[in-house]
């Protein structure tokens, strides 16, 4: 089969990276790509969120199956697009993909599911949100409906500051036609984990869970990223927490959707809050996780193109449980200034020493490549993975290499896993 992976990003890189060792995959390209994936396979620079030239550009290079890396061109439709010309896609369509587009829709399907989530209220003018916020004690959480880039989440300590934000997303409409419906609920105390499943619709299987890094500084401190850092598996989480995530919150998201009529192709991500022991749903993703992709599928002893396939073709009821073979903490390298303004174009240097070691991967996210070399070229730059068979090696192993990589202004945490040693 030939691929076409849609996006540009670690996640993007570490799926190019898997496919091309699958049985199933023959040739694969990518669209629009980055510097790392340019070493891997043709890139086509293209809008991901122009349908027309995402069928295009499938029809034209012949493709069999497309995974869709990114949350806006699933939410834009774009793979009701590419199955109508009759190709296979890992990814939801529209429908399925409202679970991560809407969190007002999120969670009015929890509420109807019985899936654990926070108390909350949907409130579509200022009144609404006033009246929303009186009824909580701080701190109070109010989050953007729609996709705000990781900016539409907020979690404030005081009243005033509170109704502040909701008259900029209501009002003054900060986050445009994203902010226009905003979710107000109760705050819940505890540690976050990612909950990972495949689906075609009808069967599902768990991936390994993993803990994302969302702050930029150390001990969880400074403004949220698009993620910092993570590993897989959690030592620290036990059988019977992961037996409820499953029956709770898993496999009534896939009978949910089903019972529905949603149909839903892809990756289920449950951002879990576990709160006095007891696991709630955070939010919805329709697709992996950036960083958490870059460290659970290195340690899944699966063929990863052969699992997409089976869940476009219905067959995936077929796999056994999908299990880890080994461990993994992934070190995101980010330019200076990130999530704030940065620079870029710097130089790369040092990926040359840790070429082809298999218990290191180096997955690009921003960077661009000219004249032979890498350069910088976005926030999030690369995505260092040491993998062991012992998590507290694979973070040995991950730090030196990250150590080993140099350019300018180069930031990264230096407590990714923590949670795992506590």
């Amino acid at each position: 089969m030939k691929a076409l992976i849609l996006g540009g990003g670690g996640r993007e890189h570490a799926l190019l990276y898997y496919l091309k060792k699958s049985k199933v995959i023959t040739e694969a390209i990518a669209a629009p790509g980055n510097g790392g994936i340019s070493e891997m396979c043709p890139l086509f620079p293209l809008n991901i969120l122009d349908t027309k030239e995402i069928t295009d550009l499938a029809r034209s290079q012949k493709i069999d199956l497309v995974v869709i890396g990114p949350e806006a061109p699933l939410v834009a439709g774009a793979a009701d697009a590419l199955r109508h010309q009759g190709i296979l896609v890992y990814g939801p369509g529209k429908e399925g993909a409202r679970l991560e587009g809407s969190k007002a829709f999120a969670k009015n399907f929890m509420k109807r599911q019985n899936i654990p989530t926070a108390p909350f209220d949907v409130c579509s003018d200022l009144d609404e949100a006033k009246k929303a916020l009186a009824k909580r004690t701080p701190p109070y959480v109010i989050k953007a409906d729609g996709l705000a880039a990781g900016k539409g989440a907020f979690v404030v300590g005081e009243m005033k500051e509170a109704e502040k934000i909701a008259s900029e997303l209501l009002v003054e409409r900060r986050l445009g036609e994203a902010g226009q419906t905003i979710v107000v609920e109760d705050f819940l105390k505890g540690y976050e984990l990612t909950a990972m499943a495949v689906t075609n619709g009808k069967s599902y299987r768990m991936l390994p869970l993993s803990q994302d890094h969302k702050r930029a500084f150390d001990g969880d401190e400074g403004p949220n990223t698009g993620g910092m850092g993570a590993y897989s598996p959690l030592p620290q989480v036990s059988k019977s927490l992961i037996n409820r995530i499953e029956r709770e919150i898993i496999a009534p998201t896939v009978e949910g959707l089903k019972a529905e009529g949603r149909d839903f192709i892809g990756t289920i991500y449950a951002g879990i809050m576990v709160h006095d022991g007891n696991p709630y749903v955070l939010e919805y993703n329709v697709r992996f996780g950036d960083p958490e992709a870059q460290v659970v599928l290195p340690i899944c002893d699966v063929d990863w193109g052969d699992l997409f396939t089976a869940c476009c073709s219905g067959t995936l009821g077929e796999f056994g449980e999908i299990k880890a073979k080994t461990t993994a903490v992934g070190v995101v390298m980010a330019s200076g200034g990130y999530p704030g303004s940065y620079e870029k174009g710097f130089p790369i240097e040092g990926l040359e020493r840790l070429k082809d070691r298999e218990d290191i991967l180096i997955f690009h996210s921003g960077t661009k490549k000219a004249e032979g070399k890498f350069f910088t070229d976005g926030g999030r730059v690369l995505t260092v993975v040491g993998l062991a068979d012992d998590l507290r090696q694979a973070r040995e192993k991950a730090y030196h290499a990250v150590s080993s990589i140099t350019f300018r202004d180069a930031h990264y945490r230096r407590d990714i896993a923590w949670q795992a040693f506590v």
